[in-house]
């Protein structure tokens, strides 16, 4: 266990480092912010206002899904406590304001996996959209600072999970 904390400070160390390329930490704000739920939001009425009512069950069926999300996340949250990247370590610069105060899971991975699972799964012509978003969003996490990359594999294996669970409903 001390070896993969050490590989995860390291990697954290290491990402970071992308803040001091203005650019690039310009580029992962921007994702990190879409990634609050305005993406998915916007994707969603896009649907809604390009294929009208006949889309209306999957983008609720992906709304749902998103709503479990968030509710095993926060429940997560609750019970592990741990902190932030930046609480821990003083060489980490943090590049945005965080959402809530804990670490672990990656909200923000967690909730672009499924919500890419479950768009690719309704509409598969817009994985060319959500996948590299999705990936911006995962590296967007530990480059700014806001989570080790361990919470970013968990919450990408947890909005797997749920999302391939809902489809299996």
């Amino acid at each position: 266990m001390d070896q993969f904390q050490k590989w995860d400070r390291e990697w954290c160390l290491r990402l970071n480092r992308g803040m001091h390329v203005r650019w690039l930490r310009a580029g992962f704000r921007v994702a990190s912010r879409l990634g609050d739920g305005v993406f998915w939001y916007a994707l969603m009425a896009a649907l809604l206002a390009f294929h009208g009512v006949i889309v209306v069950g999957p983008v609720l069926h992906i709304l749902l899904t998103g709503g479990v999300c968030t509710l095993i996340y926060k429940w997560l949250k609750a019970r592990t406590l741990r902190p932030r990247p930046y609480q821990v370590l003083q060489s980490i610069a943090v590049g945005a304001a965080p959402l809530d105060q804990f670490s672990f899971p990656s909200g923000h991975t967690l909730h672009a996996v499924a919500f890419s699972l479950m768009t690719v799964a309704y509409f598969p012509d817009l994985g060319w959209l959500v996948w590299p978003f999705t990936l911006a969003v995962a590296l967007s996490r530990p480059v700014l600072g806001l989570h080790y990359p361990s919470d970013v594999l968990a919450g990408a294996i947890i909005g797997a999970a749920v999302a391939l669970a809902s489809l299996s409903l």
